[in-house]
């Protein structure tokens, strides 16, 4: 299964965020295990070290970051992805299309983030950290 993780997930874990840490963590913990692989692109990478950074500094933020990137696959935005959402009239949001195209690109099978409203116009599964951990364990 391929998982396209959202910035706000990646910035829960970086930056230790109560409750979201709980299962944000526990979710990048599962590269590699289950058949799972992660991943996230650089427009969420660029978000993340952003607010990483104002809470521990850009130095640290760079030392999370790299660890991170030890852990999770990138996906590309490009030429392609990038007229994909512009040209959808049904994304509002700009970088969540760029973002769902990047996912859709890398044949990711769902996106995982807590604003899961913001990609209503996603034709594969958004869930939010929590639920996605829930369903994944009830399966087995």
């Amino acid at each position: 299964m391929r998982l396209f993780i959202d910035a706000n997930i990646l910035v829960a874990t970086l930056n230790k965020e109560y409750p979201l840490f709980t299962w944000s963590s526990r979710l990048l913990s599962l590269q590699g295990k289950q058949n799972i692989q992660l991943f996230t692109s650089p427009l969420c990478l660029a978000i993340a070290f952003y607010f990483a950074g104002k809470k521990s500094g850009d130095t640290m933020a760079r030392e999370k970051i790299a660890m991170l990137l030890s852990h999770i696959g990138i996906t590309t935005i490009d030429e392609k992805t990038t007229f994909q959402a512009i040209e959808n009239r049904l994304i509002l949001d700009f970088e969540d299309g760029m973002e769902y195209y990047s996912a859709i690109h890398h044949k990711c099978d769902c996106i995982i983030t807590e604003n899961q409203k913001d990609f209503y116009f996603s034709d594969i599964e958004v869930i939010g950290c929590e639920a996605f951990l829930l369903k994944l364990f009830s399966s087995k």
